[in-house]
């Protein structure tokens, strides 16, 4: 899906960083549909945080917009890492930063646990035990955070961390905060949610580390503008997203 840009480019930034940032004249951004927060829609009509904030940078740089859209993060993230895209929209891991420059956040999500109904596990740090299995969605944040930072727990990763946690009959499962209680509520018999978080999430705009400092500088200060601006709050809000989700 290729958009062209709705405002004027900002005569601010030189065209050296719509070249360095876009080199195929088109600038790809690599949206996570998997991520119910941060992309909404369909692949050919895709919506949410993610999706504007591709096209505000575009037509900042005078550039029309291609999204590429994937069902997960690992999905996003090898697009950048093989060249097929030029940004990502990502959560900000050690892991990934070795090869993606990140802006700051733009959104903090939560990462929750959620157990059987009927299971002893009644605080963040119980999940954390011998025996205990998670499920979790390969690749992504909460996935790349508890393989690094569990202690005796095992992860246990799936297509959906809560499909897995289901199908396998797992003593806990990871996600976002929003879908999870999303599912727990449907689900009340059998699921339910452990109080508090495991993680915060800071989802970011990214590009590849070998891209020019001063386009990585001029994302930055992009993103920082736009959490300033209202820009963000009000895309959160028109996603039917909580506007407070705004990063710091």
């Amino acid at each position: 899906m290729t958009t062209t840009p709705t405002t004027p480019p900002n005569p601010a930034h030189p065209s050296a960083v719509a070249a360095d940032l876009a080199p195929t004249g088109t600038l790809r951004a690599s949206i996570n549909l998997g991520n119910p927060v941060l992309a909404q829609g369909t692949p050919d009509a895709p919506s949410g945080i993610t999706v504007d904030l591709a096209r505000e940078i575009g037509a900042r740089l005078g550039l029309p917009v291609e999204l590429l859209c994937f069902d997960a993060a690992r999905k996003s993230f090898q697009a950048m890492a093989d060249g097929r895209a030029d940004l990502c929209f990502l959560a900000v891991d050690p892991a990934r930063e070795k090869e993606v420059a990140f802006t700051s956040p733009y959104v903090v999500i939560e990462g929750v646990y959620a157990v059987p109904r009927g299971s002893a596990i009644t605080t963040v740090e119980e999940v954390d035990a011998p025996g205990v299995r998670i499920g979790v969605k390969q690749g992504s944040a909460y996935d790349l955070f508890l393989t690094r930072s569990l202690a005796h727990a095992t992860v246990v990763r799936g297509e959906e961390g809560v499909d897995v946690f289901r199908t396998e009959a797992l003593e806990a499962g990871a996600g976002i905060r929003q879908p999870m209680t999303a599912y727990a509520a449907a689900h009340p018999e059998d699921v339910r949610l452990i109080e508090g978080r495991f993680m915060e999430i800071r989802q970011a705009v990214g590009t590849t580390v070998d891209r020019r400092p001063e386009t990585i500088a001029f994302l930055r200060a992009t993103i920082e503008e736009l959490k300033t601006n209202g820009f963000v709050t009000a895309s959160l809000h028109h996603a039917g997203q909580d506007p407070t989700l705004l990063a710091p």
